[in-house]
């Protein structure tokens, strides 16, 4: 997207306060409902998606669009902060009620069962950062797993490995 680099060039040479804004706005909205995924609070998804983007214009400097797209950075960036956040604070998790209707594919919806969820979710927060980072991409982010790999700067054979080995421990853990 041509006039997301213009944004981000502003950014980076004259700190632009403009093309910040309209960075933020151009992605708030998909960022927001990782964060609502993540956290089952819209409150709470409120205080990480501001933490995401106080992150990523903070970061943007040191951006380069060379090693990996910005959709791909910034979801680096939100996925680590999602993780900070759930180190901190282990309570509800997504209350599917509040987030949008999604699809019979999601696999956040076939889980009915919020004590279920919320096991998942402790088990799975109990792991390391990156299987972490490699669940949350996939389930909450819905990204695919060439995404997930630009994003954690890993192969995507490894990536798909850490990611149905995992789904097979939670199969084997949780039936």
């Amino acid at each position: 997207m041509e006039e997301e680099r213009k944004w981000i060039r502003d950014i980076q040479r004259r700190g632009s306060r403009q093309a910040a804004d309209q960075l933020v706005r151009a992605y708030y909205d998909e960022i927001y409902r990782f964060a609502v995924r993540q956290t089952g609070h819209k409150e709470d998804a409120m205080d990480l998606t501001q933490t995401i983007f106080l992150a990523v214009l903070r970061s943007l400097p040191a951006f380069d669009g060379r090693k990996a797209s910005f959709r791909t950075w910034l979801y680096r960036i939100a996925v680590n902060k999602a993780i900070d956040c759930r180190r901190m604070v282990r309570e509800d998790v997504v209350p599917l009620e509040e987030t949008e209707a999604p699809d019979r594919t999601d696999f956040a919806a076939q889980v009915q069962d919020r004590d279920l969820l919320n096991r998942l979710e402790d088990y799975v927060s109990g792991l390391d950062p990156e299987t972490q980072a490699v669940y949350r991409l996939r389930v909450y982010g819905e990204r695919t797993f060439p995404e997930i790999a630009a994003a954690l700067g890993r192969p995507e054979a490894a990536v798909k490995t850490r990611y149905y080995r995992l789904m097979a421990r939670l199969r084997k853990e949780f039936g």
